[in-house]
């Protein structure tokens, strides 16, 4: 048992069970040098001091209540950006110390409002980042009319006073936002229109495109994630599976394969890179499920799915790949540590690969925090590691496996 377990922190309500199959990002968490963020499916936006160590309500500094999911935060040194499932696909901004909001912006303005009233198809706001004196947006809509399916997004600068500084609106499916000092990074992971680039560079300031990059593979696939790495991007490839490191023109520095396609069986499979962060010279990629090439639920395994692998961002050397056990809903660097939640394995349904694996920048696995429920959002900041916890039934079992609740524990 480690000596600082994840600790239950505070009780979040009540939740429907995530089942066998993994379901849609509902929680969101944030970590500050002197607070701990977090956002619930029920809307609620509860701020609590990062250096308690136990459940107590008196550690709560405010409460914010809305209407839909918080799928999405960021926090500055003085606020908070929240962003929503749902509804008008609403931006939230709040004061740090008080919860009261500075200003709020609807992202349906730009993206439009569900074609119909299930969730997949309503606004979502995907990613949030904070850098200089922008806060930066990215949201989309999903539409299907019979076999046609169209994304409709749009990645918005705001000034902190709220006031829309740049815009950029593009038929395709932003899945992260990464910003640093005056440049912001956008990954796209569907791009039905082949003219559409995986990743763009944008500046910050104006919303100008400074590069752009894609990995040139067939289908709509292209970007997975995305993180700076001083003078370079780290990134997950979905188009070809592979791990690169781009300098700010788009040039490859390296590459690296982390679960491209391979002959397993009787079967050709692969597993798509989900995440990336970059942990001080070290970039880590976490790899997800297997599928395969002629169907979306083979018998086989890749024996890459499920992995983190640190790589070396000055060379590109592989310094240590671990198996995760389940799928990640997330990658997040502080300092010289690196943190993976292993979720549900929905084909093995083994519920001891719940948890969340610490890593060493350049030595690798440093601790297992096993939970009884799957860890669906993760963050890092303040010396505090922060978790949300969601409970899980298994399809073929009928027991309920955990509870929804935040966690913490030190960071040592």
């Amino acid at each position: 048992m480690p000596s600082a377990p994840l600790s239950a922190r505070r009780d979040l309500g009540e939740v429907d069970p995530a089942s066998s199959r993994h379901n849609w990002t509902r929680s969101a968490v944030a970590a500050t040098d002197d607070a701990v963020f977090v956002g619930t499916a029920a809307g609620r936006v509860v701020a609590l001091e990062a250096a308690a160590d136990s459940a107590s309500d008196s550690d709560d500094r405010w409460e914010a209540r809305g209407d839909n999911p918080v799928v999405s935060m960021a926090a500055a040194d003085d606020f908070l950006v929240v962003g929503e499932r749902g509804g008008d696909g609403l931006v939230r901004v709040l004061d740090a110390e008080t919860g009261d909001a500075r200003w709020t912006y609807a992202t349906t303005d730009d993206v439009g409002t569900a074609a119909r009233d299930s969730l997949f198809f309503r606004p979502y706001v995907v990613d949030l980042a904070v850098t200089g004196d922008r806060v930066v947006v990215a949201a989309r809509r999903y539409e299907r009319d019979g076999d046609e399916r169209v994304w409709r997004s749009v990645v918005l600068g705001f000034g902190r006073d709220g006031r829309v500084a740049w815009r950029r609106r593009v038929h395709a499916s932003p899945i992260a936002v990464a910003a640093e000092g005056d440049r912001v990074a956008v990954a796209y992971n569907r791009c039905p229109n082949p003219e559409q680039n995986g990743l763009v560079l944008l500046d910050a300031h104006t919303g100008g495109r400074v590069a752009s990059w894609d990995p040139g593979t067939d289908g709509d696939r292209r970007v997975g994630d995305v993180a700076f790495a001083g003078d370079a991007l780290a990134v997950a490839s979905h188009g070809d599976k592979r791990g690169y490191l781009l300098d700010f023109e788009g040039n490859e520095r390296w590459r690296i394969d982390l679960a491209s396609e391979r002959r397993v069986g009787d079967e050709t499979v692969y597993a798509y890179p989900t995440h990336v962060c970059v942990a001080g010279e070290t970039a880590a990629f976490v790899t997800g499920n297997t599928f395969a090439e002629s169907t979306r639920d083979p018998d086989a395994r890749h024996p890459d799915e499920h992995t983190a692998v640190g790589v070396s961002v000055d060379g590109g050397e592989r310094l240590w790949t671990r198996d995760t056990g389940g799928f990640a809903r997330a990658a997040v660097a502080a300092g010289s540590r690196v943190f993976v939640p292993s979720a549900q394995h929905f084909r093995e349904r083994e519920a001891d690969r719940h948890g969340v694996h610490t890593f060493g920048a350049t030595a690798g696995h440093v601790r297992t925090d096993d939970l009884p429920g799957i860890p669906t959002a993760v963050a890092a900041g303040g010396g505090v590691l922060a978790v949300v916890e969601e409970p899980v039934e298994y399809h073929d079992e009928g027991v309920t496996r955990g509870a929804y609740r935040l966690r913490t524990r030190p960071i040592r």
